[in-house]
């Protein structure tokens, strides 16, 4: 099998944070894997709520918002997404629907998209750079695990205070 590495996508890989994780050469393995770049305009759903998936993508140009959806529309701004950031890492390695959606927040925004059938062969050829991909992304989660229970350890203590203070 022969893999010919994009320069752009190894370039947006390598500057990425995932880029710190598996280096040169698995950024330019991982710029083998990009199966297209998907291009958006503005307000567009990359994907929904309960959408099941096999792939997942790396912002290469604007900005994306991780929303919750009501039957009115999009009721709640979770998380803004910019270059170099994973989407839908998660849903991706555990085989479960998307528990939320992601749209676009620019026009002109893009993703390089990566689905599964690319990166599987890599788990018995390329262990290493397979073990640093997911720790990298177990990293990440991790580090959102900590933000929400800082967060929500500020609200409390705000609601403690009987509204006192600075949130």
């Amino acid at each position: 099998m022969k893999f010919i590495e994009n320069k752009e996508y190894y370039d947006i890989i390598f500057n990425a944070p995932i880029g710190d994780y598996i280096g040169e050469e698995g950024s330019k393995l991982l710029s083998t894997c990009v199966s297209r770049e998907l291009k958006l305009g503005i307000d567009e759903f990359l994907y929904r709520e309960n959408d099941s998936s096999e792939n997942f993508f790396l912002v290469s140009k604007g900005k994306f918002a991780l929303v919750q959806e009501n039957d009115k529309g999009v009721s709640n701004f979770l998380h803004v997404y910019q270059r170099g950031d994973l989407i839908g890492e998660l849903s991706f390695i555990d085989d479960t629907d998307h528990v939320l959606s992601i749209i676009t927040l620019k026009k002109d925004s893009s993703v390089l998209e990566f689905k599964s059938e690319s990166i599987r062969p890599f788990i018995v050829k390329e262990p290493v750079f397979m073990f640093n991909f997911m720790r990298a992304i177990i990293k990440r989660a991790n580090y959102s695990v900590r933000e929400i229970n800082r967060k929500q350890r500020e609200l409390e203590k705000y609601i403690s205070s009987g509204g006192k203070g600075r949130m």
